[in-house]
């Protein structure tokens, strides 16, 4: 129960909703517990006008408004005694609908903004996490915890205080009229409650544990699910369609055993509150029966009547408690794996004061040392560079050798274990985070693109978007004619990731993206490698034209010969081997010479096609 209190700044926040729904769940159970006494006193009345009827001395403690309406029907008579209590009882039944729907659009209509606002309170603390945290978790698990987790803490923040709360009105009112007709009978017919209580203790414990054991699995089967989804071509061409449905069925078989698991030890819940609430029924009929034929006992035929309707009445109440305690036991299990997320704290922090300085492009890495926690790799070792504003850089390196570290760290996706990174003389630790990533376009190895047109994809992260700028910006990138070649051109929508387009057309569009954000520095991890060379070298014309006077770090494995550099750094575990221009690096005997030869000697995709 404990995660639990961490929703009551939501119920805090909808008080006015909440008091008043208890407002009127005080008001319909009060309605409703007025029936019985009328009952009691109709059959009593009844029981007068029999034949060989024996005044019994007796004393009843009706509710006020009770007594006001007895008070009312002693001055008519005996038929029209029976039409007005009739009518009272059909007036009081209306009441009580009218206030248990009033009940339900205050309470559950509360639990549906409360489940609003934590949906969006873990989706936005999603994105202030850091990419660390994204590499430890699946997102078969992220999406559980704000679908699936949040529903069921829903089924807390509604039915389950609204019931909790009906139950313990109901109970009251019960339980205080029934001792102020009769203590003794009221004692004993209600003595097998207690052994309720005990079941539902034992019993949800067994719920609360294994209701945790099931929202894991379900987080397996929504990550397989997802995973399997994601990479359908993987599994196809692999012909792995009989494996993956093993697998998937092996986690289904697991969630399913556990589920049928706790619905069984839920199964005990109603029959054993129905057999509870049998045997008071059963002891309110023998025990108010041998009272009633007692001279003196106080007990009438009305009485026991009364009692059997207010037995009636806890029947739903009493038997929702197991019903609503596996709510509320379910609820707490997802609320804690809510609160898991929601309590990570991101290891990349927006500074306190966050500086906004103006970036012309002047960049410094001193000494950047950085190692992944997750498996150790020193991806970054004593890291040296300077790159002035306007400056075009090329990092060039072997697979594993810290080139897309290097841009993420000056992304301030990660921070690194030693060293800083200016900005402008600014260390970037101490700068406004959203500001850094705006005055950096990136342009990323592993690209993304929305299910949206290729229209809304080039724009993406711009406030407005200008459809001539957009144009501009899919012609440097060398796609604007394969898109006027699709049905709708730019309003095309494609699937999701950009399943629909090639690899270089995806490749591409991630360029025109970055290109439109237009800032001082731009940053190309290895985005070229799914074009081909004739491609790639209109791109390059036209992305050195583009890159006139921005800084530019281009992160790749091929040697743009086309491009002139201030620098090429040559990478190597992390650690600079080589640096200078490409005519100094040539005549090094080394990693760059090696692969410009071999570069060299690769043929020309023009040569291909002619032979």
């Amino acid at each position: 129960m404990k995660h639990l209190a961490s929703l009551n700044k939501y119920l805090w926040k909808y008080r006015s909703r909440f008091f008043l729904g208890i407002f009127f769940i005080m008001l319909s159970n009060y309605f409703g517990i007025l029936a019985p006494q009328i009952t009691g006193y109709i059959i009593d009345a009844v029981e007068q006008h029999l034949p060989g009827y024996v005044a019994k001395n007796t004393t009843h403690a009706y509710d006020p408004m009770v007594t006001r309406m007895i008070a009312f029907t002693r001055q008519i008579s005996f038929s029209s005694l029976l039409l007005v209590c009739g009518l009272t009882l059909l007036v009081l039944a209306l009441l009580r609908g009218f206030f248990m729907f009033l009940m339900r659009q205050t309470i559950i209509v509360m639990s549906r903004f409360i489940e609003y606002e934590q949906k969006n309170e873990v989706y936005n603390h999603y994105q202030l996490l850091d990419l660390s945290f994204y590499k430890k978790n699946s997102t078969g698990d992220l999406m559980n915890r704000i679908t699936e987790d949040v529903s069921r803490v829903r089924m807390y923040t509604g039915p389950a205080i609204m019931y909790f709360i009906n139950l313990a009105v109901t109970i009251s009112f019960s339980v205080f009229y029934m001792l102020r007709t009769n203590t003794k009978l009221t004692l004993l017919v209600l003595s097998p409650l207690p052994l309720l209580a005990i079941t539902i203790y034992f019993v949800n414990t067994i719920i609360n544990r294994r209701s945790e054991k099931i929202q894991a699995l379900l987080s397996d089967l929504t990550t397989t699910a997802q995973e399997s989804y994601s990479g359908i071509r993987v599994i196809k061409s692999f012909v792995q369609e009989k494996s993956q449905q093993r697998y998937f069925e092996k986690i289904s078989e697991a969630y399913r055993i556990n589920a049928i698991g706790l619905a069984k030890v839920e199964a005990i819940y109603f029959p054993s509150m129905g057999l509870m609430i049998g045997i008071s029924t059963l002891l309110t009929i023998l025990i108010g029966g041998m009272y009633s034929l007692q001279p003196g006992s106080g007990v009438t035929a009305g009485t026991l009547a009364e009692f059997i309707m207010y037995i009636n009445i806890l029947t739903f109440p009493v038997s929702a408690i197991g019903w609503t305690a596996s709510m509320i036991q379910r609820a707490a299990a997802s609320q804690k794996r809510i609160n898991e997320f929601l309590d990570t704290e991101p290891l990349i922090r927006q500074p306190e004061p966050a500086l906004k300085p103006a970036i012309t492009g002047e960049i410094q890495f001193n000494h950047i040392t950085y190692t992944y926690p997750q498996t150790g790799i020193t991806a970054i070792a004593d890291f040296t560079l300077s790159i002035k504003k306007g400056e075009k850089v090329a990092i060039i390196g072997r697979t594993g050798s810290g080139k897309t570290t290097l841009a993420q760290l000056l992304l301030r996706m990660y921070d690194p274990d030693k060293g800083n990174i200016t900005l402008d003389g600014t260390d970037i630790r101490q700068m406004d985070l959203q500001h850094i990533r705006n005055q950096v376009s990136y342009v990323p190895q592993d690209v993304f693109l929305f299910s949206d047109s290729i229209r809304n994809n080039i724009g993406f992260g711009m406030d407005e978007i200008n459809p001539e700028a957009i144009t501009g910006a899919a012609k440097a990138a060398h796609v604007h004619r394969e898109i006027e070649g699709f049905p709708q051109q730019y309003d095309t929508v494609i699937g999701e990731r950009g399943v629909t387009l090639s690899g270089g057309q995806k490749q591409r569009i991630s360029i025109a993206r970055g290109l439109l954000k237009n800032p001082q520095i731009m940053v190309f991890d290895d985005c070229l490698s799914a074009v081909d060379a004739k491609t790639e070298k209109q791109i390059i014309a036209n992305l050195y034209a583009y890159l006139k006077d921005k800084t530019a770090i281009i992160v790749t494995h091929r040697i743009f010969s086309l491009f002139s550099f201030d620098k090429i750094v040559v990478l190597e575990d992390g650690r600079i081997a080589e640096m200078g221009t490409h005519e100094e690096l040539v005549g090094n005997q080394g990693y760059y010479q090696y692969l410009f030869e071999h570069q060299q000697d690769e043929p020309e995709e023009d040569e291909l096609t002619a032979n």
